[in-house]
């Protein structure tokens, strides 16, 4: 048998390439180096906590590619005793100009030589500064995020501009014709009403000019300190993020200047439970071709529990179970077409546009919500539709039911973590928490081991709370928070006195 370029059979079509054989190699190619099944222990987050207090993670993973960013415990959680809307402005001034980085070009040019991209999320607990590049340039991404993170110039122009793109979002977010962020915000402040995850996450536009470069640092100052960070990586060696975080975060001197935080808030969450309406013409929301209809939005929601907790898992099992999504939603079993909100909502009530249910956790305390959406003359039924689904969660749970969510929530759970800037957040958010991580097939166990009594239990605690209340658009027919309050506390189930309820 030969190999090389000469041994190949012509075929047609291919007479402009010499033949080339399929089951030899290329002679004067490199060998291929590919990724190796290994045992579970190679796949461990490994984290090392500096002598400043800095926390580093690592997980390996096969590739070229690195993620590795700076998580910080800060956000709009910790802005009581501040203006609101600190969080939202640093989001929007990161990767500005620095004391070793005249500007924003520099630094996209610096990252650009290492193939890289870079990116900053401010959520209600945490602030995650990020970069996607060649493993090669590690040293180079590790100085870059201590620059951006604690040496940042916050010129007048950068806050200027930042104060634009803050107005402009806000802008932005009450025009769009998909009202989920702005109901995300409702609902959270109905359910923690002024206090931690139920302050706003996004910066009032009252508050715009007041935010400076002094508010700024003073709360950087407080919350910016290397015991509420972590450094975390993924697909790079543990030894070498450790040793590039000792060289540009150990000793680092922020331009704030250093010493002990003074004023941080450590408050836990208060769930109060309330309704927060927006009446709104909805009537001209998204005008073209394809008009989406005039829509009424609520959202209704009770406390779950912290990611922390045993029940957090029968919990997201529940909230798989629950599923939906909108009225023209594609797909088949994987995307949810067997799920509750599918079957008893939206293949029954044709005029129902949307029915989604979101769980939202942090290390104190969860909301588990339904999102409906329909015309403003049907509120009254779609309000009685959600609230008897959320009443139906106490009761029977069937096997094939239970097992198809486990299921889902395992593939979802495992596909996500195909991606390596979710594999970072995933082990970064984790580590910020608990100080380890948990691994997907730990994970995986957990869900496998939720029964159909796990689910009634954790059900049964929810229906004892208050409901939180969002509605957006035409009110005129929403029933009184009061009838909704008495509609959940029907835990029994019997419907007909719900229904009365409401007439």
């Amino acid at each position: 048998r030969r190999c090389g370029l000469a041994a190949g059979r012509s075929y047609s079509g291919g007479g402009a390439y010499p033949g080339v054989s399929l089951t030899c190699p290329l002679p004067g190619v490199p060998k291929a180096v590919f990724a190796a099944a290994e045992g579970r222990e190679r796949f461990e987050t490994r984290v090392t906590v500096l002598g400043n207090g800095l926390r580093v993670a690592s997980q390996k993973k096969f590739g070229q590619f690195c993620t590795v960013g700076l998580l910080i415990n800060s956000g709009s959680r910790h802005e009581a005793k501040y203006l609101s809307g600190i969080a939202h402005f640093l989001e929007k001034l990161a990767f500005s100009s620095t004391a070793q980085f005249g500007s924003k070009d520099e630094i996209l040019l610096t990252l650009e030589k290492h193939g890289g991209i870079c990116d900053c999320q401010a959520s209600r607990d945490t602030i995650m500064y990020a970069v996607s590049a060649d493993a090669k340039g590690l040293d180079t991404v590790v100085n870059l995020l201590a620059d951006v993170a604690l040496q940042p110039r916050l010129s007048d122009e950068e806050i200027e501009m930042t104060r634009t793109a803050v107005r402009f979002e806000l802008e932005d977010l009450n025009m769009r014709p998909d009202p989920e962020p702005l109901l995300t915000e409702m609902i959270h402040a109905a359910a923690y009403r002024d206090n931690t995850v139920g302050l706003n996450r996004f910066c009032p536009v009252e508050n715009t000019d007041k935010i400076d470069r002094q508010v700024l640092h003073s709360y950087l100052r407080n919350y910016y300190t290397p015991d509420r960070m972590v450094l975390a990586g993924v697909g790079i060696e543990h030894e070498q993020l450790v040793e590039c975080a000792k060289k540009h975060l150990l000793g680092a001197e922020p331009v704030w200047g250093s010493g002990q935080s003074k004023d941080v808030d450590r408050s836990v969450a208060q769930y109060t439970g309330g309704i927060v309406k927006v009446e709104k013409d909805m009537s001209d929301v998204s005008l073209g071709p394809t008009p989406i209809p005039e829509l009424t939005h609520i959202m209704i929601g009770l406390e779950s529990c912290s990611f922390l907790e045993e029940d957090f898992i029968p919990f997201a099992v529940l909230n798989m179970m629950m599923g939906g999504g909108g009225s023209f939603s594609a797909g088949g079993p994987g995307k949810g077409m067997f799920t509750r909100l599918y079957l008893n909502v939206l293949n029954r009530h044709h005029w129902m546009y949307n029915a989604t249910s979101y769980h939202h956790s942090y290390e104190d305390t969860g909301l588990l919500c339904i999102h409906a959406s329909a015309d403003p003359k049907q509120v009254r039924e779609m309000v009685e539709i959600i609230t008897r689904e959320f009443i139906l969660m106490a009761g029977a749970v069937g096997e094939v039911e239970l097992e198809r969510a486990k299921t889902q929530l395992k593939s979802m759970l495992m596909m996500n973590l195909e991606s390596r800037p979710v594999i970072f957040e995933d082990v970064g958010r984790q580590v910020l928490a608990t100080n380890t991580r948990k691994l997907p097939h730990e994970l995986c166990d957990l869900i496998g081991q939720v029964k159909s009594t796990d689910i009634k239990r954790v059900v049964t605690k929810m229906l004892h709370k208050k409901p939180a209340v969002a509605a957006l658009g035409d009110l005129t027919d929403l029933p009184t928070y009061e009838h909704i309050q008495a509609a959940l506390s029907s835990k029994d189930g019997r419907l007909p006195r719900l229904y009365r309820l409401f007439r």
